[in-house]
């Protein structure tokens, strides 16, 4: 007989939804947090704004919310209004709470290795929470998808291209021990969504 265990998708309930979402951003937002107090990067729209922050002295909240911004009527287009609302959430709420994460959380030195798997570890946690619950943190992956779907161009290839942009532009404001540890966390941060988020272990939906 055929199994029919695993035909009824279970569904997360809305509440469901803003906990992990709540949970992910505070995650997220801490990884965060230790690259910038150790100058590190990672890729995508966040690491645009980081490299901005390092150039200019600006805080990283307001510049990351401010990026993002021309990537949501992609969002919408791609993926529908509430993939688009929650990703709006969970970015506004990652600026607002690195924003007051040093009025909060006081740290005077921090080693460049433990912040750069620590870190990684932790965005990509936060990273993963938000997947398995119809979100993301905004950014060039959405750019990566819309251009696959209108060009025919791999979103895995434009996503590396773009975030290769950001490690070598890198090399022109960070020392070189800097950028290859923000690889190494890269690298630990795509392996833990890699090996985590597959559709055929984890089907519940939102």
């Amino acid at each position: 007989m055929p199994d029919t265990s695993r035909t009824a998708v279970p569904r997360h309930a809305r509440w469901e939804d803003a906990l992990a979402m709540l949970l992910g951003v505070a995650v997220a937002s801490l990884g965060l947090f230790f690259y910038a107090q150790a100058q590190l990067l990672i890729g995508s729209t966040a690491g645009m704004a980081l490299l901005i922050c390092y150039v200019t002295g600006w805080s990283f909240g307001p510049v990351f919310f401010v990026i993002n911004l021309p990537f949501y009527g992609l969002a919408y287009r791609r993926m529908g209004w509430p993939f688009t609302i929650k990703t709006f959430l969970a970015v506004a709420g990652l600026s607002a709470l690195t924003w007051c994460m040093p009025h909060w959380v006081d740290i005077d030195t921090i080693n460049l290795i433990y912040a750069a798997l620590a870190g990684g570890a932790l965005i990509g946690l936060g990273i993963l929470l938000l997947f398995r619950h119809r979100a993301s943190l905004g950014g060039v992956n959405i750019l990566a998808l819309y251009i696959q779907d209108r060009y025919d161009l791999r979103a895995g290839h434009v996503q590396l291209v773009v975030d290769a942009a950001i490690m070598v532009v890198a090399f022109f404001v960070l020392p070189w021990d800097r950028v290859v540890l923000s690889v190494v966390g890269a690298v630990v941060l795509n392996m833990i969504v890699a090996i985590n988020h597959r559709a055929d272990r984890y089907l519940g939906q939102s």
